[in-house]
This record gives structure tokens, sequence and C-alpha cells, in this order.
């Protein structure tokens, strides 16, 4: 009930049935008989009857018995109780119509053997929930309808949100329908088209400019090596060192934005021992403590620089590193560490670029800032998130998930040729 399709539906059913109710019940108000002046219709008709009928005993529409049908009770006595009423006793037996349950048989004696026999339709109340539940149907029937058509352009805006890709690409839309909706579509293709330049301006930008850093800090290097004050050099080709960092990061970041690979079928718990194998090689404090089989469909190449980026992040910042992985509907790689954590207030800023905890943004462990930024970069274009907390006991939980997808497909067989392969044995 909180979409705007459904919040207009409801609105067109409220309005359109209270209107056809307060018709109906003018209407009733108005051309209605009310159900005491028809009970007293009849007794006065009766009465009339009965009164003939003793003036002229053979009249023809006398009967020489009464009515055997399953007798009214309830008929009865309001009948009796309105000829009281008008001043007249008669002596009166309702009965139900055998041949038609609608109808009632009023009996009145009119002598010894002598009776009247009058049809009718007893007063009941209508059946307005029956009328007011065939209205409601089909008012919200149409009212579904008219809203969906209200709020097609809108729609078009929540498939539009929904299509944008991990570069932040939208693709192009159908400019046809009704004009509002044409009008839609073209300002989004515009802004798609718009935002696409954008973006890859600030990517040449950002490359560019990282790749032109190279020729002046290797003119630098050269010239702080003929620094004669040995600290001073050490500080010089520190710095030196920094910004080419820097500029290889920014580099390897607009690739990874702008470098499309295949992706392929990986075993993410052969993944993740294969990484931390090779990092602990290089004598980094990092372990796996658990795994389990686990399948996702992404770039191997790239989701291994991730991996590791995170992994380093944990075990030179967080003193020692521990991973686990679990499967199910998303394979999920858990990455504990040891450290000091980051302080609640920054930490949701850690995937900015050139983020640094310490805000002194002191050197003591090597690095640009943009590793996080690089690894969620390409996790996103896998299709999966990652997040970052402080643990309860101290240090940093970094959780990955991607999608899982089937083992078939490893072997290049499918869900339904392995099925057809078994049957067939």
């Amino acid at each position: 009930m909180n979409t705007l399709r459904a919040k207009i539906a409801l609105l067109l059913v409220v309005s359109i049935v209270s209107v056809v109710a307060l018709i109906t019940l003018a209407m009733l108000y108005v051309f209605s008989t009310p159900m005491d002046d028809q009970v007293d219709l009849l007794a006065k008709q009766l009465i009339i009857m009965e009164r003939l009928a003793k003036q002229n005993p053979d009249a023809g529409f006398l009967a020489h018995r009464p009515d055997a049908g399953a007798p009214d009770e309830d008929q009865t006595e309001k009948i009796r109780s309105a000829t009281v009423r008008l001043g007249a006793t008669l002596d009166i037996t309702v009965t139900h119509k055998t041949d038609d349950i609608r109808f009632r048989i009023a009996s009145v004696r009119a002598g010894p053997r002598s009776w009247i026999l009058v049809d009718f339709d007893p007063s009941s109340d209508p059946e307005f929930w029956m009328w007011f539940a065939l209205i409601t149907i089909g008012v919200g029937s149409i009212a579904v309808f008219a809203a969906n058509r209200m709020i097609r352009p809108l729609a078009l805006l929540e498939s539009a949100a929904e299509s944008v890709s991990p570069d932040g690409i939208l693709p192009a839309l159908a400019e046809r329908g009704p004009a509002e909706v044409r009008a839609t579509a073209a300002a989004i293709n515009s802004l798609a088209s718009r935002l696409k330049r954008a973006i890859e301006s600030r990517m040449r930008l950002v490359a560019a400019a990282g790749h032109d850093f190279r020729t002046p800090l290797t003119r630098m290097r050269l010239r702080a090596e003929f620094v004669a004050d040995e600290e001073e050099r050490a500080l010089w080709l520190k710095d030196i060192d920094e910004l080419e960092r820097i500029a290889d990061s920014a580099i390897q970041l607009v690739r990874e934005e702008t470098t499309t690979t295949s992706p392929e079928v990986i075993r993410v718990d052969d993944l993740v021992r294969s990484v931390v194998a090779e990092l602990q090689d290089q004598k980094f404090a990092i372990e796996v403590t658990d795994t389990r089989e686990a399948y996702v469909k992404a770039s191997r190449l790239a989701l291994s620089r991730a991996l590791r980026n995170l992994f380093i992040n944990a075990a030179t910042h967080g003193v020692r590193a521990i991973v686990t992985v679990t499967g199910g509907p998303l394979a999920r790689i858990t990455i504990s560490d040891h450290g000091p954590g980051i302080a609640p207030d920054v930490l949701d800023q850690v995937f900015e670029p050139f983020f640094r905890a310490d805000r002194a943004r002191s050197q003591k462990v090597p690095g640009a800032g943009l590793g996080l930024t690089i690894s969620r970069e390409i996790i996103r274009r896998d299709g999966g998130e990652i997040r970052i907390a402080n643990r309860p006991g101290g240090g940093l939980v970094q959780v990955v998930e991607l999608p899982s997808v089937l083992p078939f497909a490893v072997a290049g067989v499918s869900v339904t040729g392995a099925m057809s392969a078994t049957m067939k044995r």
C-alpha cells in the first residue's frame, strides 16, 4: 500500500464507491416505500376483500380451503398486527408459495367454507452488500488499470534507475508511447548521455594527470640523488615514492572503472586460499581459518586484485588478519583483524579516494589511500557489495558478499544437461 500505484487505485475506488453509495441511498429514500406502509397497504387490501366476500359469498375469487404451504409465522404476525391496527380482526395465515419461494400466500377466512388467497412479495431489507460488492469489484478493476496508466512515466523512471550499470552508465530507453512518456524517456536519455561524457572526461583527466606525473617525478628523483645531505635525500625520495604510488593508484582506479573483462565461474574458497598463500610467502600476517565451497561469476584477475588489497589492508593496519569463506545464496568472505579499528565518526568514509584513518595522514604504512576504493569498484562491478565495521573486541571486520552461482557451469554442463545425462545412465 506504500506504492503510488496502490494509493491512486485506492483513492479512485473509495471515491467512486462513495459516490455510488450516496446516489443509491438517495434514490432509495426518494422512491422506495417504507416496509410498514407496504404491510399496511396489504392489510387494507385484505380487509376490503374480506368485506366484499362476506357480501357476496359466491364470488369467483374465493377458495374452498386455505393454502397448504409451509407457514410463515413472521409474516403472519406482521399482517395480523396491521389489520388490528386498522380496526379489523381477520383470521389470517401466511404460507410459503410452493412453486416460488420468493413469494407468500395470505389465506383469509371469509366464511365457514370460503377463503381468500392473495399472492404477495414480502417486504425485506435490500441486500446492499451484494450491490456494493459488485460495484467495488468493477470499480477496483478499472481503478487499477487507470492507476497503471497514470504512473507509467514514473514506472519508466523506476526502471531506468534500476538499469543503471555498476559503472554509472544508463542504457538508452525507447522513446515511444504517450507524449509524457516520450518526453520523460528523451530527458533520461539526454541525462545519461551527458553523464557518460562527464564520467569519460573525468577518467581521461585522472589518467592523463597520473601519467603526466611520471615525467616530473622522474626528474625530481634524479635531482634528489644529488642532494648531499643523506637525511634530506632520504626525505625527498620518500615523498617522491608517495607521489608515485598516488599516480599509479589513480591510473589503476581509472583502469578498473573503464576496463571490461569477460567474467568466469570461480571457486571462491580456492581463490582465497591462493591469494593468502601468496601473501604469506611475502611475510604478511594472515591466515585462513575456515572455508566452505562457493562459486561466483566474476573476473578472476580483478577479483584477485580486490581481495589482495583487502587482505593487505587487514594484515598491515590490523596487525594480523583472519579470513573465512561461507556459501549459500551469497558467497561471503569475512576478513577480521586485531588492529586499533577506525573512529566511528569517519567509518563511513573508508571507501573515499585517498582516505586515511589517521587524520594527520602519517605514512607509517606505505599506501596511496585508493586500495579500498579500487576493491569496492571491482566487487560492485561483479554484482557484490563490501561492508566494513569495527569488531566488538577490537579491530575491523571486512565482509565481501558476491552472488553465488551453481557449480555446474564450471565444467560447462548446464543443469538440464546434467539431469539428462543422469537419466540416460
